[in-house]
């Protein structure tokens, strides 16, 4: 089997609507820059992903929007389904073993140093490992990959809190995975206000 045949990306995608995603970084910059910020890290994940050699799913959160940024050329798009995070995460990674796919990564959307080589390792690591994780620098993970599923990862998870990755890690301690390099996803005012690239959304403030 081809890697692009036996590789699976998830992407998880909220859609960007004013008021209902960075609600966190929002409550310091205000509704509209988080949109505004939002929509930034979504152009940044499309370009990281959209020449990545493996079949790629956007979820997104409300509704599939057929005309957006994701190309309908490259990107299959579907619909979260489950009452929380990990039971949505849970019952996209079961869709991608059930279709054949026998590496399946997923990520988020909001990882502005996550790159295109990145993702290529982490793939490359399931050659020699069932796992691999991606740590955050909030305490969760930006990225999480399997060769084989493991329900309990998804399973008693305080979603969004920094217990997220030991949580996870622990889990996984009878299981052969690998570490990826610490990235950082942008959640709070404090995850943007040292990086440049961020300044044409903060000039208000």
């Amino acid at each position: 089997m081809n890697k692009k045949k036996d590789s699976l990306l998830l992407i998880f995608t909220r859609n960007p609507e004013l008021g209902k995603c960075k609600t966190r970084l929002g409550a310091t910059i205000g509704d509209s820059a988080a949109l505004e910020v939002y929509k930034f890290l979504l152009d940044h994940t499309v370009k990281i992903t959209a020449d990545l050699y493996a079949k790629k799913v956007v979820y997104y959160s409300k509704e599939i929007w057929e005309n957006d940024i994701w190309d309908n050329a490259r990107f299959e798009k579907r619909l979260q389904q489950g009452a929380d995070l990990g039971e949505r995460m849970e019952n996209a990674f079961w869709d991608g073993f059930e279709r054949g796919f026998e590496k399946i990564i997923i990520i988020g959307s909001d990882i502005f140093d996550l790159t295109l080589n990145d993702l290529e390792n982490a793939f490359e690591a399931l050659d020699q490992n069932d796992f691999v994780v991606g740590p955050a620098q909030d305490g969760g993970y930006y990225l999480l990959g399997m060769k084989k599923l493991k329900t309990v990862l998804f399973k008693n998870k305080d979603w969004g809190n920094e217990t997220v990755l030991e949580s996870t890690l622990n889990d996984l301690q009878h299981e052969k995975y690998k570490l990826l390099e610490e990235r950082n996803d942008i959640d709070h005012y404090e995850d943007i206000k040292d990086n440049v690239i961020f300044d044409p959304f903060l000039k208000h403030m």
